[in-house]
This record gives structure tokens, C-alpha cells and sequence, in this order.
């Protein structure tokens, strides 16, 4: 039965891909008809066949990769609009670079495009829009009290339940939460939903899978703080309530029955663990590093990282989009890999890869050892750090630099060295040219912070240079500059206190 559900959950999934490609060529259709003055024949649409044909196969790739199709129509959202925004431009820029590609674009009017992209975005959100004021519409009266927000530090939780009550609290926390409130996902009721979206937050099983789950965030850097289970606790299952009860009392994760705390229904179940934080002191050597951070040539370097990620974004869009459909092929979807880290000033982003190992368990269950997992096509991405071609985007958005500190786990970030965090993290950076891989968390955060201290154009040029060498020939460990940065480190911090 769950074999079904899984497979009908797929099969609906597909079924929403295949008619968001067929509005896109559609669109495509009517801007051609209104192009000509409603007037087409046979031989324009011959023509024509190859920026048809283009058009839907940009559509198939793009709204794989951005997950369009996985939204639930009846909760879409603005955000879930303006990625279809975003989508529909990147499909007509990839339809006209394989079209020129092809024919170099000479039975393509000029003005089809522009008109295009515009009736892509009205096929695609039109019929989103139609379907959420339907729903709203029919919706059953919801709560009107404000939703409890339990701490005004920042929280992680983890949303059980797709109902009213949760397009409510979704609804309510993006307008009330003034960004304290980190939504991990949400557990749905039953494999149906497995995939779905939900005012973009995905849907990331089942609540009788709940310790898989947060295992799977913690794999991605997120650590959740606290459940809320929008469902009534007499609607859920007996092993979803188990595996709930069994999570709170074995962790520090509170878990919240919001039904019941509204008293909509019952007394919800007593918590029994209460969460504690404890906050250490910043070195002393913060406000020297605060002043390096703040020179105008990091400012500078924001510019030229922001203008060479749009021409590197434009050249390599052909190679991303290749590289998509081969790891489609090669460990399947999604074909991103995401992990949240610890960004500028500590902000929490999400860092962006193509994902270069396959599923940890097989058709049976089983775990496979991840040595087993990387196959030989990811190996080669990872190898030639192809595999971070999407992480121009998390440069574009300002997430990132070129040559920075790379961003670790959170738990890998040590409060001992919050000056890393000072500047943007980048796609390479002076731990990986002198260290690599192998060395401590230590030593990359002594040379990260040396980094901080000592940027330059020449330092970036020499970081530049000794990442081409490692890109070719594999990482090595420099001991002298290890033990350079730990020199001007400790001598610094001598001079700081004095």
C-alpha cells in the first residue's frame, strides 16, 4: 500500500510537469497568433518547430530543477509565483540560445520572445491563482487568535499536518514572526502529499517518519528546535503519535499540539523537556577583525563578484543545464543537494550543489555504505568541482563570494572563530588552497581568519592561482602557512590585549 502511495504521489507529480510543458508551448502558440494578427499557417508552424520545440524542452528542464510542478495549486503562494516568474525568463533564454544554436534564430520575430515569456507567466500562474481563490473561497472558517510563537530568539520547527490550520499558521508566521521563526518543512498526512509544496515549504514525508526526517535535515545543517503538529492529536495515527512522543522524550526538541493549545479540541499531551541556550563570550579580537571586515575593498569585491557570477551564469547555463539532465539520469531528483549554513554575520543560508551520490537506502531499505553511493559520473563532478556550478546563484544573491571562507556545518562553526564569519563565505579560499580537506576545524579557522585580516587583490589573485593547481592535480596540505596564520593569529591577539 505505501509502494502505491508512493508510486501515485510520483504519478501526479508527473502528471503537473507534463501540463505545465503543455501551457508553456501553448503560451508559446497564441504569442506566434498574436504576433501574426491571429493569422497562422502550416508553413510558419514548420518554421517555427524548432523554437517550439526548444521552448518545451527548456520547460521540462527548468521546472525540474526549480520543482514548479511540486506545488499544491490550492496553497500556492506569492513566492511560489515569483519563482514561476524567475522560471519563465530562464525557459525563454534557454529556448533562444538553442534555437540560435540550431538556425541562429531567423524565423523567430524579434518581439515573440518578450511575448512569449509574458503569456508563459500568466499560463503558468493563472491557473494557480484560480484554483487558491477557489479554495479560499470553499475553506472552512478558520481560527482568528494569533498562533503562539514560543521564543523571540530564532527557532527551527518542523510543521505536521497539510490543512487549514497550517495555510493559517504559514500565513500568519510570514507576516508576524519578523523572521525568528525557521520553517524546516512540513510532514504531510499521508504519501499523497510526499513532494508537495506548501507556500514553498516542501512536504518531507509523514509523521510516522518523523526521526528519519530530522536525521535527513541534520544531514543538510538544519536542526529543529521545536514540532508543531497542526493536526488533531486524536487524528493522527497510533505509530505517528509514538514516534512523536518518542522524539520529544529523547531529545531536546519540544513538541506542540496547536489544536489543542487553541482549545479547538482537547488538552494537548504535557511536554517534557524544555530548551536552553547558553551564549559564549566573543573573543577580544573581534573588533579588530570587525574593522578589517569593514574596508572598502570587500565592498569593491562585492561588485566584481556580482558582475563576473552574471556573465559566468550565461556561459555556463548550456553546461548546468547538460550537467541537470545527466545527474537526472545518473542518481535521479531532485538533482540539487542543499545544506544550510552559517553565512555572513552568521545568517543561515543555503548552499547549492548537484548532487553527486544516490539515495542512502536501496529498494529494500538497506543502508548503503556512502562509498557505494558516488558513482563514477559524481566522482568526475566533484573531482573537477563542476558539482558547485549552481552556487553562482548563491553569489548573484549576495550569499556568497568567490574567495572567501568556505561555509561549514553549523556544528563545525566554532564561537571561538565567529571572525570568519565576518565576511562572505566563497566558492574557494585560502583554507583550501593551503589546507584542503584533511586538516582540523581548527587550522581552517585559523587560516579562514587570517583571510579576514589579509585580504587583498593579491591575496585573491594568489588564491586564484593555487586553485587552478588544485583543481588538476588534487589538495595538499602547506604546513608553513598553517603555521603562519596560527603565528599572526596569536601574535595579533598578544597586541589586541595590550
Amino acid at each position: 500500500m505505501v509502494q502505491r502511495s508512493i508510486f501515485g504521489g510520483r504519478a501526479r507529480k508527473l502528471i503537473m510537469l507534463v501540463v505545465d510543458v503543455a501551457l508553456v508551448v501553448i503560451a508559446t502558440v497564441f504569442a506566434l497568433l498574436l504576433r501574426d494578427n491571429l493569422e497562422l499557417s502550416v508553413e510558419r508552424l514548420q518554421g517555427l518547430f524548432p523554437y517550439l520545440a526548444s521552448s518545451g524542452i527548456a520547460a521540462f528542464v527548468v521546472l525540474v530543477v526549480l520543482g514548479s510542478h511540486r506545488t499544491i495549486w490550492r496553497f500556492s503562494a506569492m513566492v511560489d509565483y515569483l519563482r514561476i516568474v524567475a522560471a519563465s525568463l530562464a525557459i525563454v533564454v534557454l529556448a533562444m540560445v538553442a534555437t540560435f544554436l540550431l538556425q541562429r534564430l531567423d524565423d523567430v520575430p524579434r518581439s515573440l520572445p518578450i511575448m512569449q515569456a509574458v503569456l508563459v507567466v500568466v499560463m503558468l500562474v493563472g491557473p494557480r491563482v484560480w484554483i487558491r481563490v477557489r479554495h479560499a473561497r470553499r475553506g472552512t472558517t478558520a481560527a482568528s487568535q494569533v498562533l503562539p510563537v514560543a521564543s523571540n530568539s530564532e527557532e527551527t520547527v518542523l510543521l505536521v499536518g497539510v490543512s487549514a490550520l497550517t495555510d493559517l499558521f504559514l500565513r500568519a508566521a510570514s507576516q508576524l514572526s519578523e523572521n525568528n521563526l525557521k520553517i524546516a518543512g512540513i510532514l504531510g498526512r499521508n504519501d499523497r502529499q510526499r513532494g508537495r509544496h506548501l507556500h514553498s515549504y516542501p512536504v518531507l514525508g509523514v509523521p510516522e517518519e518523523v526521526s528519519d526526517v530530522l536525521h535527513r535535515l541534520e544531514v543538510h545543517g538544519i536542526f529543529v528546535d521545536r514540532i508543531l503538529v497542526l493536526l488533531p492529536f486524536t487524528d493522527i495515527s497510533a505509530d505517528a503519535r509514538a514516534a512523536l512522543l518518542a522524539v520529544e522524550k529523547n531529545s531536546n526538541i519540544r513538541v506542540d499540539f496547536i489544536a489543542e493549545r487553541l482549545g479547538l479540541v482537547g488538552p494537548p499531551p504535557a511536554s517534557e523537556n524544555e530548551a536552553a541556550a547558553d551564549v559564549e563570550n566573543l573573543p577580544t579580537t573581534m573588533a579588530a577583525l570587525e574593522q578589517c571586515a569593514r574596508r572598502p575593498y570587500f565592498l569593491v569585491k562585492r561588485i566584481c563578484d556580482f558582475a563576473a557570477a552574471l556573465m559566468l551564469s550565461l556561459l555556463v547555463l548550456p553546461l548546468g543545464a547538460a550537467i541537470a539532465l545527466l545527474v537526472a539520469f545518473d542518481v535521479g531528483y531532485p538533482v540539487l543537494f542543499w545544506q544550510q549554513r552559517p553565512g555572513r554575520h552568521g545568517r543561515p543560508f543555503r548552499v547549492y550543489k548537484f548532487r553527486t551520490m544516490r539515495g542512502a537506502h536501496d529498494h529494500r531499505g538497506r543502508r548503503i555504505p556512502d562509498d557505494q553511493r558516488t558513482s563514477a559520473i559524481g566522482y568526475f563532478l566533484r573531482r573537477t568541482r563542476l558539482d558547485e556550478i549552481p552556487q553562482l546563484y548563491n553569489i548573484l544573491v549576495g550569499d556568497m563570494a568567490f574567495i572567501g571562507p568556505r561555509p561549514l556545518l553549523p556544528i563545525d562553526q566554532s564561537r571561538e572563530f565567529d571572525g570568519r564569519l565576518l565576511v562572505r563565505p566563497g566558492l574557494t579560499g585560502w583554507a583550501q588552497v593551503a589546507g584542503g580537506r584533511d586538516i582540523s576545524a581548527k587550522d581552517k579557522a585559523a587560516l579562514d581568519i587570517w583571510y579576514v585580516r589579509n585580504a587583498s587583490l593579491l591575496t585573491d589573485l594568489k588564491i586564484v592561482l593555487r586553485t587552478v593547481p588544485m583543481i588538476l592535480f588534487g589538495e595538499r596540505t602547506d604546513q608553513q602557512l598553517i603555521d603562519a596564520a596560527w603565528r599572526d593569529l596569536h601574535g595579533r591577539q598578544v597586541r589586541d590585549a595590550v
